[in-house]
């Protein structure tokens, strides 16, 4: 009995998805639960499991197509079918060499040359299975090949013949992309899921994968170029393909090629050029071997000038990040194991790749370290000059434009928080062995700046046009440094959390964020956002505060210092762990005064440090 497997729905508001690639083929045999396809969706790219355990007998939905949630993508059953099917496939393709009526209904001209095939050379079972071999074949002999794919996917006839790659859809309100980089060039060869291009939206910065392994043979789109969602960018296929339908437009390269083993007399003659390949046949017939034994080595020597294999890495997605860091620390990505899902690199195995390089080097320059000074590291960006990438150009967009439309000013207080200080060093480690999360300071000061803004709700607030929009829930931004520039992905429902939940929150953004793993939507709908300033050593700062926000809290370094406290027996001079905490707001809605209060609130609650009971333990 046959199962269907069909689009499952992937979140509320999804209502499509894409096929990005099969794992199973038609006759390959599949586990319950095992994975079978992987599909991609505005909100996220998973893989979909086999609901049934069996054999795939139809692919019903090609890689690349588009569909929506409830379609049948595939049949599962126990194999008669698709043996039946295949039995028949193989029935219409001797039928036909035979001028059967039993087969499909090929035109006359197709039989004719199908029958001279079947005379001239022995016929091969896999030559109709294999597509790839069917593509150098004229039109006429590959129509019953072709009308299996999808035209939609398929360069016109008048083009390079292969999968076209379009612009994907990278969030639900981005219609446009720039293609910031090429990593391919034309000619070069491409796994499956191998970075093509890197693309850059308002949203975000990201590669695009290929979908099919082949030859790059066309760039549609140039760099810095921007175009709609959907747009042809470049096309992959076989390159044979390309060159077998131009043989006879240059006959001459047809000469220069190496002698065939049943030819070696015919070509001697061509090469009058050469005197000692004239000399060769003069001496002993067995030099006329001479030919079959060039013909070989010139093989190997052309395979030794082919484009070295790609590793086994090249068809597990890296991310950019991960890429800078292996050329920062000298690390081959082809012999790192990765540790992620599917096998992908993370940044932690670089990391563990560079150490037991870095190790000797440091181990050599322990005895130098009393004579002189650690060398100084000198960017290599100095006397350079690079085109600003398309992050940068948004964000010196956004932030004149909060300058610009907002009446910003910042207001500093200083916070005691010896007290949560004291709190963190004596559960961190309790914490971490109950949540798997490193206990930070900057979720304590989460949950102080969104308790305040309950109370206090005009710094969560928006201006639209000359209404007052007050969010019914906290929305909080963490802004997150990464190589590519500042971003801020937004914890949602901030209000709900305790400490543990604002720990594991802004470690799990913080680390997707820096990976190039976040999501669209997840860098926007913030209401307030917190910026650890002093995470550089910084005592404080003045923040922008971004659009549409009005406000935006700034945490600097924890530092200690005397400081005079009051206490039973009148003033004494204590060493204390103190902070700056600077709030940038928009006094078009907010006053100075409306500020203090929320900052007083803030200082309150971190002074107190009764944050034992939100920790979770």
């Amino acid at each position: 009995m046959s199962e269907s497997v069909k689009m499952p729905a992937l979140g509320e508001s999804v209502t499509e998805g894409t096929v990005t690639r099969w794992l199973k083929a038609v006759g390959e045999s599949v586990e319950v639960d095992e994975p079978l396809l992987e599909v991609s969706t505005d909100k996220v790219d998973t893989e979909v499991p086999s609901p049934v355990a069996g054999v795939v007998e139809k692919i019903l939905v090609e890689e690349d197509e588009t569909v929506e949630v409830g379609t049948e993508l595939a049949v599962i059953g126990d194999g008669s079918s698709s043996g039946s099917e295949d039995s028949g496939s193989g029935s219409s393709d001797s039928a036909a060499a035979s001028e059967s009526s039993d087969g499909p209904a090929f035109t006359d001209a197709a039989q004719e040359k199908s029958i001279q095939a079947d005379e001239t050379q022995p016929a091969t079972s896999g030559a109709d299975s294999d597509p790839e071999q069917a593509e150098p074949e004229t039109s006429e002999d590959t129509e019953p090949a072709l009308a299996e794919k999808p035209a939609a996917g398929t360069a016109s006839s008048g083009e390079a013949s292969g999968t076209e790659i379009t612009l994907p859809a990278l969030g639900e309100s981005v219609t446009e992309g720039t293609v910031t980089r090429w990593l391919k060039e034309v000619g070069d060869a491409v796994e499956v899921d191998e970075p093509l291009l890197e693309v850059s939206t308002d949203k975000v910065d990201t590669e695009v994968p290929s979908p099919v392994a082949g030859t790059l043979l066309a760039i549609k789109v140039a760099e810095d170029e921007t175009v709609d969602v959907g747009t042809v960018v470049a096309v992959v296929g076989d390159a044979s393909a390309q060159s077998a339908s131009e043989p006879e437009k240059a006959p001459e390269p047809e000469k220069a090629e190496e002698p065939e083993a049943e030819e070696p007399k015919q070509e001697a003659p061509k090469q009058e050029s050469a005197p000692q390949q004239e000399v060769a046949p003069q001496k002993e017939p067995v030099k006329q071997e001479d030919p079959k034994q060039e013909a070989p080595q010139q093989d190997e020597q052309k395979q030794e000038a082919a484009p070295a294999p790609l590793p086994d890495t090249a068809g597990i997605y890296v991310t950019p990040l991960v890429r800078k860091l292996a050329s920062q620390h000298g690390v081959d990505l082809s012999s790192v194991t990765g540790t992620g899902v599917g096998g992908r690199i993370r940044k932690q195995d670089v990391l563990d790749a560079a150490a037991p390089k870095a190790a000797p080097a440091a181990e050599q320059s322990a005895p130098a370290a009393p004579k002189a000074a650690p060398a100084l590291e000198v960017s290599e960006l100095r006397g350079t000059t690079e085109k600003m990438s398309r992050l940068r150009k948004v964000i010196s967009v956004r932030m004149v434009e909060a300058l610009q439309t907002m009446a910003q000013l910042t207001t500093v207080i200083e916070v005691d928080v010896t007290k949560v200080a004291k709190l963190r060093a004596a559960k961190k480690d309790a914490f971490q062995e109950a949540t798997g999360q490193k206990l930070t300071y900057l979720p304590f000061f989460a949950k102080a700046a969104v308790e305040a803004l309950q109370v206090y709700p005009k710094l969560n607030a928006r201006i639209d046009g000359d209404q007052i929009v007050y969010p019914a829930g906290e929305n909080l931004a963490i802004a997150v440094d990464t190589p590519r520039g500042l971003l801020t992905p937004v914890i949602k429902d901030a209000g709900d959390l305790d400490i543990a939940g604002f720990a594991g929150g802004i470690n799990d953004l913080a680390a997707r964020t820096r990976d190039n793993k976040v999501g669209p939507d997840e860098l926007s709908g913030g209401t307030f956002t917190l910026t650890n300033t002093g995470s550089a050593g910084a005592l404080f700062d003045t923040p922008i505060v971004p659009v549409p926000n009005v406000a935006i809290l700034g945490v600097g370094s924890i530092v200690k210092r005397p400081v005079v406290i009051s206490g039973p027996d009148g003033d004494v001079i204590a060493i204390r762990s103190m902070v700056y905490l600077a709030i940038s707001y928009d006094h078009r809605l907010v006053d100075g005064a409306d500020a203090g209060r929320y900052l007083s609130a803030v200082k309150r609650r971190l002074e107190e440090g009764a944050f034992e009971a939100d920790l979770g333990l």
